[in-house]
C-alpha cells in the first residue's frame, strides 16, 4: 500500500496558502509588467551550518513533491483572497489556473550537504515558481534540521536504535513530519501512530508512569501489562523504586521478559545496576531502553553502559539546539527576454554582510579522494569538468510538472547511511568543528 495516496488527515487540500503576502503581491506586479513569464531558475541553499555542525542532511523532500502537486488555489482559497483584497481580479484569474509546469532538480533525500549545495533547483516562468518559496523552505528547514539531529544521535548511538518519542514536544503536524525526517536520519522506530500511518515506519510503545500510579500496586500494574501483551513487553521501572521494581518484573513476566525502560535518574549508573540485577535474576536477555531528555551528547556518554536502546523526544524534534537549517530561495538566474529560448541571465543580490549568494545556474558534484572518501564538495555554473561527471549530486525531481522521482523513505533513509559513510571519519565527531567537506566554486 502507498500511504502516501490515500489521503489522510494529516495532509490539507491545498498548499497554497502556505506562503507568504508577498510571493502573491510580486506575482501581481510582474503580470501587469510583463515579466511574469519570464523564464526563471530558484535555488535553495544555506550560506552556513549550524554552530558546531559538520554536515546537513537533506530531507523532507518527499514532502516537498507533494507540496508542489497539491499547490492549488481552489474556490475557497480564491475566495479568501478576494475578500481580504490581497490581489486584483486577474491575478486571481490567473491564480485559478495554477499548477506547476516546470522543472525541480535536487539532492536526493538522505544526502548530505554543505554551504552554497544547491539543495533545490527550481525552473520555470518567474511566476510559477515563486509562489513555492515559501512552502519549500518551510518543509526543508525543518525536516533537514530534525534529520541533521537524528543523524548525530545515531551517530552516538551505533548499532542500537532509537525510537522517536516527540509527538508530545511539538504541533501534532510538525510531530508527523519530526517522525519521517528523524526515520531518514537513522532512527528505527517512531511512537506517533499519525506518522506509522502516513509513512509506515515502525510504531513501538508500551505503558507510561500514570498506568502504574493507575493501580493499587506496581505488581498490579505490571501483572495486568503482562496479561494483555506478553512477557515479551517492556516494564517502566522507574515510578517508585528501581531495584523492587525490576525485581517484579522479573517475578511477574518471568526470565523472557522483553525489555525494562529507565526515564529518570543517573542513567549509566542505573544501565549498570538494572543489568547486574537482570542477569542475577536469569533475565539475561532482558533489554534495557533509556529516555529522559537524551540528546546526542547523553547518548554518547552512554556509549559503555549496558544501554539496547534510546529513546528521544524534544532534543530530536527542536534540532537538538538547531531546529532550523537557516536555507534561503533565491533566484539565481532569468532569461534575458520575454522569448522562450532566450538565454539565462546569472543574477545575485549584492549585500553588505553576510547575505551574499552567487548567481547562475549551477550544478553540484563531490570530489572523492583515491580512497574513495569525500574530500571536497564542488559547486559550478556551465560545463561540468569531465573527471566530476560521473559524481554530480543533482537528481531530477520533477520534469514538466510532473513528479519523477517518488521513492520509498527507506530509500532516503539508506542512502543517508551511505553518504554518511562516504564522508572523512571526523564528520561523526560530536565535537564542534568547520564542516568536514570544504565548498570549491567552478566558474563555467
Amino acid at each position: 500500500m502507498d500511504t502516501a495516496d490515500l489521503g489522510l488527515p494529516v495532509d490539507v487540500p491545498s498548499t497554497a496558502l502556505f506562503t507568504d503576502r508577498y510571493e502573491l503581491t510580486m506575482l501581481q506586479a510582474a503580470l501587469r509588467a510583463g515579466t511574469a513569464d519570464r523564464r526563471s531558475v530558484f535555488e535553495v541553499f544555506t550560506r552556513r551550518l549550524p554552530e558546531g555542525r559538520r554536515y546537513g542532511v537533506v530531507a523532507g523532500t518527499g514532502r516537498v513533491l507533494d507540496a508542489v502537486e497539491n499547490f492549488r488555489f481552489d474556490a475557497g482559497v480564491l475566495d479568501f483572497l478576494a475578500q481580504q483584497r490581497i490581489v486584483d481580479e486577474p491575478t486571481l484569474s490567473w491564480l485559478a489556473d495554477y499548477r506547476f509546469r516546470g522543472d525541480i532538480w535536487g539532492y536526493p533525500e538522505g544526502e548530505v550537504y554543505f554551504p552554497g549545495s544547491p539543495i533545490i533547483r527550481v525552473e520555470g516562468t518567474f511566476a510559477e515558481a515563486v509562489l513555492l518559496e515559501t512552502v519549500i523552505l518551510s518543509i526543508l528547514n525543518h525536516d533537514s534540521a530534525v534529520a541533521a539531529a537524528a543523524s548525530r544521535m545515531s551517530t552516538a548511538a551505533g548499532d542500537r536504535p532509537l525510537i522517536e518519542m516527540g509527538a508530545r514536544r511539538t504541533h501534532e503536524l510538525a510531530a508527523v513530519a519530526a517522525a519521517r525526517a528523524a526515520y531518514v536520519g537513522g532512527f528505527t522506530t517512531t511512537s506517533d501512530l499519525a506518522a506509522g500511518f502516513r509513512y509506515n515506519i515502525p510504531t513501538v510503545g508500551t505503558s507510561a508512569h500514570a498506568f502504574t500510579l493507575l493501580h493499587d500496586s506496581e505488581r498490579d500494574a505490571f501483572t495486568a501489562q503482562v496479561q494483555a501483551h506478553g512477557s515479551d513487553t517492556t516494564l517502566l521501572v522507574d515510578t517508585y523504586d528501581v531495584a523492587e521494581a525490576v525485581r517484579t518484573a522479573v517475578e511477574v513476566a518471568g526470565k523472557d521478559l522483553g525489555a525494562v525502560r529507565i526515564d529518570s535518574g543517573d542513567l549509566l549508573l542505573l544501565a549498570h545496576r538494572v543489568r547486574q540485577q537482570l542477569d542475577e535474576l536469569g533475565a539475561k536477555n532482558t533489554k534495557i531502553v533509556v529516555t529522559s531528555d537524551l540528546d546526542e551528547y547523553a547518548i554518547a556518554s552512554l556509549a559503555a553502559a549496558p544501554v539496547d536502546a534510546y529513546g528521544v523526544g524534544t532534543q530530536l524534534v527542536t534540532g537538538s539546539g538547531h531546529p532550523t537549517s537557516s536555507m534561503v530561495y533565491k533566484l539565481v538566474a532569468r532569461a534575458v527576454s520575454d522569448e522562450a529560448d532566450a538565454p539565462l541571465l546569472p543574477v545575485a543580490k549584492k549585500s553588505m554582510g553576510a547575505k551574499t549568494s552567487v548567481g547562475g545556474r549551477k550544478w553540484a558534484a563531490r570530489r572523492m579522494d583515491e580512497h574513495g572518501v569525500a574530500e571536497a564538495e564542488v559547486i559550478g555554473t556551465g560545463a561540468v569538468p569531465e573527471e566530476l561527471a560521473d559524481h554530480q549530486l543533482l537528481v531530477e525531481l520533477v520534469r514538466g510538472g510532473e513528479i519523477v522521482a517518488r521513492e520509498p523513505l527507506d530509500a532516503a533513509r539508506d542512502r543517508h547511511i551511505a553518504a554518511r559513510a562516504g564522508l572523512p571519519l571526523s564528520a561523526t565527531q560530536l565535537s564542534r568543528g568547520e564542516p568536514v567537506l570544504p565548498t570549491e566554486y567552478a566558474r563555467g
